[in-house]
């Protein structure tokens, strides 16, 4: 099964010891592939200096450890591109990374790809939802 955290995910598994941090050990123990992109690399990073207000040590430990348990995936590389289906661009990226990964799911928070419920033949769950599946 391959999937596709959205950087709200991916950044609550290193901000708290919750259900999103699990998911990220369940990829680690290899329960998934899980995939992202450059531009979802660095929204992460972004996300955790602007917004958490992490050291650039850290930050840089955070993204070694997402590399040991992530691959990465350019959708450009790929000549995937998706635009005009989420108001918010960004979304629209998440959405490319899944194409190019020929990802099933896609977990996110973000209500706004959460509502579209499926993409591309890709489900678009919460981590709560994606979770169920390993139960």
């Amino acid at each position: 099964m391959r999937a596709v955290f959205d950087t709200n995910v991916l950044v609550a598994s290193f901000a708290t010891e919750g259900l999103c941090s699990k998911l990220l050990h369940r990829a680690n123990r290899k329960n998934f592939e899980l995939f992202l992109s450059p531009f979802i690399l660095r929204e992460f990073t972004e996300t955790l200096e602007k917004k958490i207000g992490l050291p650039h040590i850290e930050i840089e430990g955070a993204k070694e450890l997402l590399m040991e348990v992530l691959k990465s995936l350019d959708p450009k590389n790929c000549g995937i591109e998706v635009s005009g289906v989420c108001r918010d661009e960004d979304d629209n990226q998440v959405l490319a990374c899944a194409i190019a990964c020929k990802a099933e799911y896609i977990v996110t928070g973000d209500k706004a790809l959460l509502t579209l419920k499926t993409y591309n033949k890709i489900k678009i769950v919460s981590p709560r939802e994606f979770e169920l599946l390993f139960i």
